[in-house]
């Protein structure tokens, strides 16, 4: 990546022995490497369900959901096909019916469909009761597939049928989370689409079985519903029922209420709703075995549309005192109202300050350990060019129009991607571990290189080559390039404000403000390119350059173990294994091409295929996501304290107890990240005073992507981690700095 920083200043014996093959296949090779990591590894049959731009699958804590198609005939003109989103709940969780009972919401399909192509109603499957208390609830655990039937029009033209849908649900078990997912799936015309034949079928054995009314009757009287069914299956006599109304807000499904079997007649006196909004003349009613096992959808049950006898009573009005389930709902919606960030205390900032903060936390970036590697190669060009003041100031300017150009870049991309819809901030490329994992093969090759075992001159095609060396200040260009990339995941003093507000500002703005901060990272070495006292300090180019330059190999292989470490929190030890195993080989190639003679072919080959074998065969287990695991608690050294993984609700809770919570905003890859969580909140006298003062811990980790951590952040004016933010009832939330300080702390938690 820097060909022309140390091939002309410290010549190699390995540069003479290179052959001219090699000028001409490593580029290649190292591409092909590069797309095998960040390339994913995807086949899909000619013919077969495919998911286009978006996804089939949306996971959370609580609910994994996938959106599931059945064609076995193709979807041509005329047919109809189904689809249907597929909810797999965690234990103890559950979604709601068409009608949920005394609480929760039930489950929403929204579709966006082509010309020609309608959908029908949810065919929703027969429900389970789940008591709450004096209440009730009517919904799925387990696993339950929600169909719904697509008509294709006679006079449909595609080849193809693209089908989105925006799905919400509410997921339950003492508390409540509502979830949300976009899906898309591309249906063939021609061919067929059983792959989830099972799943649908179960889904159709397990809807209710509609059935005629006959001399079924419901007859309400005050406060009561009397319910008389007849035609019911012969298998449940004298087994007891459960009944299920259409319509919401009809009855007291969690009141007591009484059933007999008289023949084959089923009776039921069920309490009447006094607060009730309808007064219906039928009643559509699934009716089915009560307490069924297992989990998923209730025992298939049958629908009748019932005629109701007589006059509805009179509904009351809502009594002025509030009943205790609904005040007991009305606090928990306070308690998680408490747990919604409160905005920064202070006047918010102005675009002037905002882009002095960026310059300011720009600078300060390059005090950040994650900019230390950069630096061996800024003092090495700096001591190059110490006695040529013509190139000194072409480096200083290179460079700096690489870091402002590349951080423009990223705001670009940041504020495009988060336009689309997508829930990023600062930092957002290294929560892919196919970024992290191209970075660690970057750094090991410029590490390698630094070391000495080859040049990057003599593995560039001649052309190239001789471009560069008439056009040095390229390497200081991309030595910009680089500090960026490396810097990027760390957020400075001043900079969190700033990149906060960029996020809302027109893009313009939002630019300008990504701009100065890359101005603030490139202005010290911009300064002292311009600055002759500062070249008249530097040492003069020497033999200690060639050691200084090995030496800063090291830095350079500690990023490395810092970015596997990072990849190991993201696809688990296997992905960590497997880059380190690409790495060792990508070490044996380079080092097989400064042999000579028959040697370098064989030992060369062999590596090159080894290398392309594992990039092909091990790269998924590098790129992949690991499956995300419940947090952990992690003790500290004060008995009784420890940080506990974050979470809304988790939040909610412990502020509604009266307790103030220290929120570490965190990921694996924030330098500052971890710094600050070994040395000042490992501190014994910050511990002590959060146990005295009964603060509860929680630690959100952003190392992958989370819309929910996104979403607390955004509420803060921050973008990026680290974030400390101290939360009390009923005041406002301190956030603290970035580079988090003893003092800072103790002072912020004297205020409690």
């Amino acid at each position: 990546m820097f060909p022309t920083l140390f091939n002309t200043a410290i010549p190699n014996t390995l540069q003479r022995r290179s052959g001219v093959a090699l000028h001409r296949w490593l580029p290649a090779m190292l591409l092909a490497l590069l797309i095998a990591l960040l390339v994913p590894h995807t086949a899909q049959s000619q013919g077969l369900l495919s998911a286009t731009a978006g996804t089939t699958v949306v996971q959370t804590e609580q609910v994994r959901a996938e959106l599931l198609a059945h064609a076995p005939q193709g979807a041509a003109p005329g047919q109809t096909v189904w689809v249907g989103l597929q909810l797999s709940h965690q234990p103890h969780w559950h979604t709601y019916w068409k009608n949920s009972g005394d609480s929760g919401l039930p489950t929403e399909l929204q579709w966006t469909l082509p010309a020609g192509v309608s959908a029908g109603d949810i065919a929703w499957p027969t429900p389970r009761k789940f008591p709450l208390g004096t209440l009730a609830n009517y919904g799925f655990d387990g696993t339950v597939l929600l169909p719904v039937p697509l008509t294709i029009e006679p006079g449909f033209t595609g080849t193809h049928v693209d089908v989105k849908l925006y799905a919400a649900w509410l997921a339950c078990r003492q508390e409540c989370i509502p979830e949300e997912g976009h899906f898309t799936l591309r249906i063939p015309v021609q061919g067929s689409t059983a792959l989830h034949g099972m799943a649908f079928e179960a889904a159709f054995a397990a809807a209710p079985a509609s059935q005629p009314a006959a001399d079924s009757t419901l007859t309400p009287e005050a406060g009561w519903l009397n319910v008389s069914l007849a035609g019911l299956p012969a298998a449940w006599r004298g087994q007891p029922l459960e009944f299920f109304p259409e319509t919401a807000g009809l009855i007291e499904p969690g009141a007591a209420w009484t059933q007999t079997w008289t023949g084959e007649r089923w009776t039921a006196r069920v309490p009447l709703s006094p607060h009730r909004a309808d007064s219906p003349t039928q009643v559509p009613l699934v009716v089915a075995l009560a307490n069924p096992s297992g989990s998923g959808p209730g025992s298939t049950g049958v629908l009748l549309d019932v005629p109701v006898q007589g006059a509805w009573p009179a509904a009351a009005p809502l009594p002025a005192a509030v009943p205790d389930a609904l005040q007991a709902a009305l606090d928990a919606n306070a308690a998680r109202a408490a747990t919604a960030p409160a905005a920064p205390s202070g006047p918010p900032i102005t675009l002037w300050a905002a882009l002095l903060g960026a310059l300011i936390g720009g600078a300060i970036l390059n005090l950040m350990p994650c900019v230390f590697p950069v630096l061996a190669i800024k003092v090495l060009a700096f001591a190059k060019h110490a006695d040529d003041r013509s190139a000194h100031r072409a480096n200083g300017l290179a460079y700096t129009a690489g870091v402002v150009l590349s951080f423009l870049a990223l705001g670009g991309l940041l504020l495009g991607l988060r336009a689309a819809g997508e829930q990023l901030g600062w930092g957002f490329q290294l929560q892919s571990p196919g970024v992290v994992a191209a970075l660690a093969v970057l750094f090991t090759l410029i590490g390698l290189n630094l070391a000495g075992l080859f040049e990057f001159g003599s593995v560039l095609p001649s052309a190239v080559a001789s471009l560069q060396a008439k056009n040095p200040t390229a390497d200081a260009f991309l030595t910009g390039v680089l500090a960026t990339a490396i810097a990027s995941p760390c957020t400075a003093p001043f900079m969190g404000a700033s990149l906060g507000l960029a996020i809302g500002l027109p893009t313009a703005q939002a630019l300008a403000v990504f701009g100065m901060l890359g101005l603030g990272m490139a202005l010290p070495y911009l300064a002292a390119s311009w600055w002759p006292a500062i070249a008249r300090a530097l040492p003069r180019p020497g033999a200690w350059m060639n050691t200084f330059r090995q030496l800063m190999a090291f830095p350079m292989f500690a990023t490395v173990v810092w970015l596997l470490w990072v990849l190991g929190q993201q696809s688990g030890i296997d992905g960590t294994a497997a880059l380190l195993m690409l790495l060792v080989v990508l070490a044996l190639l380079v080092w097989a091409l400064g042999l000579r003679g028959k040697s370098r072919t064989v030992l060369a080959g062999l590596s090159l295929a080894g290398l392309l074998w594992l990039g092909w065969t091990v790269g998924p287990n590098v790129t992949r996501m690991a499956d995300a695991a419940p947090g952990a608690a992690v003790a500290t050294a004060v008995d009784g304290l420890s940080w506990q993984p974050w979470s809304p609700e988790r939040q909610a809770a412990l502020l509604a107890e009266g307790r103030p919570v220290f929120v570490d905003f965190t990921a694996a890859w924030c330098v500052t990240c971890q710094y600050n969580k070994r040395t000042t909140l490992a501190d014994a006298s910050v511990l002590a005073d959060m146990a005295a003062k009964n603060v509860a811990l929680l630690r959100a980790d952003w190392t992958r992507r989370d819309p929910t951590v996104t979403a607390a952040l955004a509420s803060l004016g921050r973008n990026g981690v680290p974030v400390y933010a101290l939360y009390r009832n009923g005041q406002p939330t301190h956030v603290l700095s970035e580079v988090l300080s003893v003092n800072d702390v103790r002072t912020a938690l004297g205020s409690l």
